[in-house]
């Protein structure tokens, strides 16, 4: 994957989109008359965006609190290394898992290697997801935890400042 460059409508395009999408019919229409493109031409810039890594993804950031998911838990794996790739695929997969990867390992304090967040709406149903999890792992598991969480954290990533406000903050 070849990284690319961003030029000035690209980056109208990121500031337009990158603290979400209106919930209208057309998001992308909209952004697109925002800033006096065509939707083909947005749709066409963001695909390459996304191709050559400037854009990491798109996708949904719900609020689960809102939504009565309640109880959310990292849960945490030891499991072999040799097994990481094919393993946390078959994790990540599972419809309850939201996000999961590899983490290095901390030895001795930190042994956990893989890392799944899961929600439910009791932590009855947390650990019931982590069974499954368990269950999946097999005797590839060697020891796990489940790290829930205590508050909710504004989920963002790097933004753009508006060039527009940057200038405010100077006056």
């Amino acid at each position: 994957m070849d990284k690319i460059a961003i030029d000035a409508t690209d980056k109208e395009i990121i500031l337009a989109t990158q603290a979400g999408l209106e919930l209208v019919r057309e998001p992308y229409k909209q952004v697109a008359q925002q800033l006096g493109l065509s939707t083909s031409a947005v749709l066409e810039r963001m695909k390459a965006m996304l191709e050559g890594g400037v854009i990491r993804r798109i996708g949904v950031i719900p609020n689960h609190y809102a939504l009565g998911y309640r109880s959310n838990g990292m849960t945490v794996w030891d499991i072999a290394d040799d097994q990481i790739l094919t393993l946390g695929q078959k994790i990540g997969n599972l419809p309850f898992v939201s996000h999961c990867y590899e983490r290095p390992r901390h030895p001795p304090q930190w042994t956990y290697n893989l890392f799944a967040m899961v929600h439910a709406k009791t932590r009855e149903g947390v650990e019931q997801q982590a069974a499954e999890i368990q269950t999946i792992l097999g005797d590839n598991c060697r020891a796990h935890d489940i790290l829930y969480s205590t508050r909710i954290l504004k989920k963002t990533g790097l933004r753009f400042a508006n060039q527009n406000d940057q200038n405010s903050k100077r006056e």
